[in-house]
Parts: structure tokens; C-alpha cells; sequence
């Protein structure tokens, strides 16, 4: 069966290759403003569906399963933080979440086409606390230009800023992809490498 990534996300590449899976990307193309009223586990899931739904519609016919993920990023404070638009954005985020712990919530969906479809939506939360970095490593960060792709304005796997002191849940879903829970959500659609 042939799969694909909804997404062009290198991290959700390289997190698929770690567990042997072989795949297609392909990029969605969706409005992702949240609604009014939305909760965020509810904004994060719909648009994960919504990624599935826009990449099988571009398929052409056949079996295909699709995987599609949205990442995003609560603070202390219960507010989401998504990529910043700019540097004092980034720059923003980064004090904001500065020696306090925020969550890193992933939603995802996997759509099996065929007659009837099938699709599978469920999200992993993750707690992460971040170390007490100066002002001078947040700058020298967002010159690198690493923080401006990313739900919260960082990669917890930079080496160079290594911003987090430590986490409390699956270290794949912080990058993009809870790799537990989409293997459990693979044998739940039936899908095996072999087919």
C-alpha cells in the first residue's frame, strides 16, 4: 500500500525513516486559523484531519494510507504559541518560555482511502522544561535561523542551543511526531509494510 507523508517537514521524514517506514510526501494546502472558540486539542486534531482529507483528495485512485500531523505549542499560561512571524517574535517566545515548562501537543491523523474510507485521529502531550539560557544564546539562536519553522520558536534537538533541561513524555512527539502512538494508530488501520 502506498503511504505518504502529509507534510514537508524534514524532522517528520527523518522520524518515519527512524521506524523503516517508506513513504511519499506530499504537502497540504489548508486555511489553519483557528476558529473562534476552538479548543486546542480540538484546533490541532481538525487540522491534522483537514491535512489527511487535502492530500488524499490529490491522490489519483488506489489504496493509499496518509499520514498527517499539526504541532503546536501551550504555555504556562494555557495560550498557544505558534511559529513566530518574525525575529521579536521569536525572541518573544523564547523569554516567555525561559526556565518554565510549556506543553508540546502533536494531533494526528491517518486516512486509509478505499471503498469505505477509513481514518484514525489522536494526539500525545508532552511536558517540557526549559533550562534558564541568557538572552545572548537567544539571540545568537534566532541569527542561526533555526527558530523561525517551529511551534514555539524552537527545536528541542539543536545541539548548538539545546534549550529544554528536560521532558516529561515522548521526546518524538517535542519534534513532531508521537512515533508510539502512530505505531499503535498503524496496526489499529490495519496497515502491515508487506502489503
Amino acid at each position: 500500500m502506498r503511504m505518504i507523508l502529509a507534510s514537508s517537514s524534514p524532522r517528520r521524514q527523518e522520524l518515519l525513516t527512524q521506524i523503516g517506514l517508506r513513504f511519499e510526501v506530499l504537502k497540504p494546502e489548508i486555511d489553519e486559523t483557528r476558529q473562534i472558540g476552538e479548543g486546542l486539542v480540538d484546533y490541532a486534531e481538525r487540522l491534522s484531519v483537514e491535512k489527511a482529507w487535502a492530500v488524499a483528495r490529490m491522490l489519483d485512485g488506489g489504496r493509499a494510507l496518509v499520514i498527517a500531523a499539526d504541532t503546536i505549542v501551550i504555555d504556562h499560561e494555557g495560550e498557544l504559541l505558534g511559529k513566530p512571524a518574525d525575529e521579536a517574535d521569536a525572541r518573544f517566545m523564547l523569554r516567555h518560555l525561559r526556565s518554565r515548562a510549556h506543553q508540546v501537543l502533536t494531533a494526528f491523523s491517518l486516512h486509509r482511502t478505499g471503498d469505505p474510507p477509513k481514518i484514525i485521529t489522536g494526539h500525545a502531550r508532552t511536558t517540557v522544561h526549559m533550562r534558564d539560557y541568557s538572552d545572548e544564546e537567544i539571540d545568537a539562536y534566532i541569527a542561526s535561523g533555526d527558530s523561525f519553522d517551529k511551534a514555539g520558536g524552537y527545536a528541542i534537538q539543536n545541539a548548538d542551543f539545546h534549550p529544554v533541561a528536560r521532558i516529561d513524555g515522548s521526546y518524538s512527539n517535542v519534534v513532531g511526531l508521537p512515533l508510539g502512538s502512530i505505531k499503535s494508530a498503524l496496526i489499529q488501520i490495519g496497515f502491515s509494510p508487506s502489503r
